[in-house]
């Protein structure tokens, strides 16, 4: 779909200035929350799953073009996005009476040294050091919900650190092997930095022994992708070439 372009006013007098409207705004699509150019709800196929999904995002987190948030939860019945900074429980987040963080696994890169311990692992529990858990197997087989934290890297970490409830879960990190299929879109700093769709496919088929989970998800990532390639070539004003500003505030944390 093509944005129409200003009226010309071809009915001005020769002499007067052309009548210049501006252009009527593209309406965002009320699932995804993206220009409905960009929008490939209709092809979204629902996933089954028993885990639960909590994605919260950090307010700021504004690239509505290729975040993946909301794309992520329309696949999943028992899926919560929440916008803002701190809620003071797990139950409230979700919205729920009672839940037990225990029975939870947060996805938080940070500092690990888990991954290094054991690369071959997709998912990987670390203890309270950072480090690669004992019983792995046992840990991750009595996870009920899975909580993403969605925006940049110092984003991440603001939700991590102003939500301390999420001590209480279950730590875990990825070890994806290969990168991110933004590639030139979005450069992430680390290989195992992922959009929250394509961690959501990792960790949930993992957890739940589902490949076919993943291999949903990443079709979906993949469509969302060519959509927004596609979008490019004809309107980039909805799809603007993206800023890599994921590296330049990596190489700033570090030099911090």
């Amino acid at each position: 779909m093509s944005t129409p372009g200003p009226d010309r006013g071809g009915g001005a007098d020769r002499g007067s200035s052309p009548a210049v409207t501006d252009a009527p705004a593209v309406a965002d699509c009320p699932h995804c929350q993206k220009p409905l150019p960009l929008c490939i709800c209709d092809s979204v196929v629902p996933v089954e799953s028993r885990l639960s999904l909590l994605i919260l995002q950090h307010p700021q987190e504004q690239d509505r073009a290729l975040g993946t948030a909301r794309l992520t939860a329309l696949h999943f019945k028992h899926a919560v996005v929440k916008v803002g900074l701190s809620w003071p429980s797990l139950a409230k987040a979700l919205g729920r009476p009672v839940a037990d963080p225990s029975r939870w696994a947060v996805l938080y890169l940070g500092s690990a040294k888990g991954a290094a311990l054991d690369p071959g692992r997709d998912v990987i529990a670390l203890n309270r050091k950072g480090e690669m858990a004992e019983n792995q197997r046992a840990i991750l087989e009595r996870i009920e919900g899975v909580v993403l934290l969605d925006g940049t890297w110092s984003q991440a970490k603001a939700l991590w650190w102003r939500n301390p409830w999420m001590l209480k879960c279950q730590r875990v990190i990825l070890g994806p092997k290969r990168p991110s299929a933004y590639g030139e879109l979005r450069r992430e700093p680390r290989r195992d930095g992922l959009s929250t769709l394509e961690a959501a496919a990792m960790l949930i088929a993992a957890l739940e022994r589902r490949p076919e989970t993943a291999s949903t998800l990443q079709a979906a990532f993949g469509r969302m992708l060519a959509r927004f390639r596609e979008v490019q070539g004809s309107n980039p004003e909805l799809a603007p070439r993206p800023k890599p500003q994921r590296q330049r505030e990596f190489r700033r944390r570090r030099k911090a």
